[in-house]
């Protein structure tokens, strides 16, 4: 077979890069060879120390050691996300997006069973033990839980400017990536139009069968080359600017959050990261709402009762802008846009990171035998990315159009129906009578599953009217059988809250006992 793929070339570095060479090398065949080049002069744009618990399939599929990635990428364990003052200016207004499901989540939706209290107890605290864990600030596993294995279900903090370099040291030693430290300048293409090499600055010519543009914002292969047209998501997510700073902890043993801290702001919102050395913070705003002078008082208010007055005016603060939206075709001939090339939303919801997982999970899983084979395997791709990205669209829309907030133009127009997606606008009206679940899910693999769906939509105040829907209004209209179920399962969240604070620790306490001993290996 004269046209089989063999060799694939990823062009940049950075988490994007390193992720797509490790997942390729690791889950692709056998005879594929995979080269990344990567330019000396250009850094990692650092963003995206977030990740969803996919990372720890990932990080295991490539043969990485957990206590390893703990020790070198300063990692901490996130189980969610804490959302603070997005329906109201209140500061009492909060709400998690934790990543472990409502309790046996297959078999019953308790979420018609929680309405009728949802003035006592916040959704997430009712259905699932893990809010509960995270305002203590505990871990979601035990020390003697293996490697990657979980008591409740997490992701991680990293620092991505260890990330990277982490990858990067253990395909080339453990994968046999192939590594070349050079500047694309110049790409040559086949009379199809597929691009056949790659000239380098110091490397010469880097021929390949498949390229992946790993290039970030400058998308040097689907942009520069291709002329792929990107489409803007301005209009539906305002957001365009960010103010980046590190700060340390008080003391060496301060506690390190277990989720992500997500506080709205007056024209945008503050993330707030926890890792081992640092805490990474960020006010995220949109430029046509608020200046960066603005923006950055409020960035500094938010960081005086961490810092001091004094201290707060000494920190650097580091601006990235961004376009939001993405590409209009991921792959094109024989090229293939992962990461920030491919498109870069706001990181509300950590969703950078899954995206390259997912994207070069794809690729590996349905690896094009020949190039023939690759035009199939690319309409597939760019189909399920499409909708990926409407998804993940969506989805960070919820969190605005349901804000009670009238406090400026931002909230105000962002709870507009003409800046809303006719799709979240259909899913909106149809959680008005019955609630999201397992059929609110797509596809086998989709981003968010029907439980995300719950936690913002029931955080955020959504409400549904069971009574349009089924006439079941009270307890007494509801079959008494599954609402026995339903509060056996209430009570038993309960019981298993106090459980879990006899058994997990405090997350600093977890991270240190890892790296003295170790996890356990399977």
């Amino acid at each position: 077979m004269t046209d089989q793929i063999t060799r694939v070339v990823i062009v940049g570095g950075g988490s994007a890069g390193w992720l797509s060479a490790g997942i390729i090398a690791a889950s692709g065949p056998a005879h594929v060879q995979v080269t990344l080049i990567e330019s000396p002069d250009v850094h990692p744009i650092g963003v995206g120390e977030g990740t969803w618990p996919t990372m720890r399939a990932t990080l295991q599929t490539i043969g990485v050691s957990e206590t390893d990635f703990f020790s070198e990428c300063d990692a901490s364990f996130k189980q969610g996300s804490k959302f603070s003052c997005w329906t109201s200016v209140s500061k009492e207004d909060d709400y998690y997006h934790p990543f472990t499901p409502p309790v046996k989540y297959h078999d019953i939706n308790l979420a018609p069973f929680w309405l009728p209290f949802k003035d006592k107890i916040p959704f997430a605290n009712a259905v699932c033990p893990q809010a509960a864990i995270c305002d203590l600030g505990y871990a979601p596993k035990q020390i003697t839980t293996a490697e990657f294995g979980a008591v409740l279900n997490y992701g991680y903090h990293l620092d991505a400017g260890k990330f990277a370099p982490f990858l990067h040291k253990h395909c080339v030693e453990k994968l046999d990536v192939n590594y070349i430290s050079a500047n694309v300048v110049h790409i040559n293409s086949q009379d199809n139009g597929d691009i056949a090499s790659v000239m380098t600055d110091s490397h010469g010519e880097v021929s390949g069968d498949l390229f992946i543009d790993c290039t970030g914002l400058s998308s040097l292969l689907m942009e520069k080359h291709y002329k792929i047209p990107f489409v803007s998501q301005k209009a539906i997510l305002f957001n365009d600017s960010a103010l980046a700073v590190q700060i340390p902890y008080a003391e060496d043993q301060t506690a390190i959050a277990s989720h992500t801290l997500s506080t709205a702001q007056t024209n945008g919102w503050i993330w707030d990261i926890g890792l081992q050395s640092r805490r990474g913070i960020g006010h995220v705003f949109s430029s046509a709402y608020t200046t960066d002078e603005a923006a950055e008082r409020e960035l500094r208010s938010y960081l005086v009762p961490s810092v001091g007055n004094k201290s707060v005016e000494d920190l650097a603060v580091r601006k990235i802008t961004f376009n939001p939206g993405h590409r209009k075709t991921f792959w094109h001939k024989n090229c293939v846009a992962i990461g920030l090339s491919a498109g870069f939303i706001e990181p509300l919801e950590a969703t950078a990171l899954v995206l390259i997982e997912l994207s070069a999970k794809m690729i590996a899983q349905q690896f094009p035998a020949n190039r023939t084979a690759m035009d199939t395997i690319a309409k597939r791709f760019n189909k399920a990315l499409t909708h990926h990205w409407e998804q993940i669209i969506d989805f960070l829309k919820l969190h605005y159009v349901l804000t009670k907030r009238t406090d400026s133009a931002y909230w105000r127009d962002n709870c507009s129906a003409n800046t809303t997606p006719d799709s979240l606008n259909e899913l909106l009206e149809l959680w008005k009578v019955q609630s999201p679940w397992l059929h609110d899910e797509i596809l086998r693999e989709e981003m968010f599953p029907s439980a995300s769906y719950q936690y913002v939509y029931y955080g955020m105040k959504g409400t549904t009217n069971i009574a349009v829907s089924s006439g079941t209004h009270n307890r007494k209209n509801l079959y008494e059988k599954q609402w026995k179920k339903a509060e056996t399962l209430f009570m038993e969240n309960v019981q298993h809250i106090q459980q879990l604070k006899k058994i997990l620790q405090p997350n600093r306490e977890l991270i240190e006992k890892i790296k003295q001993h170790g996890m356990q290996t399977i």
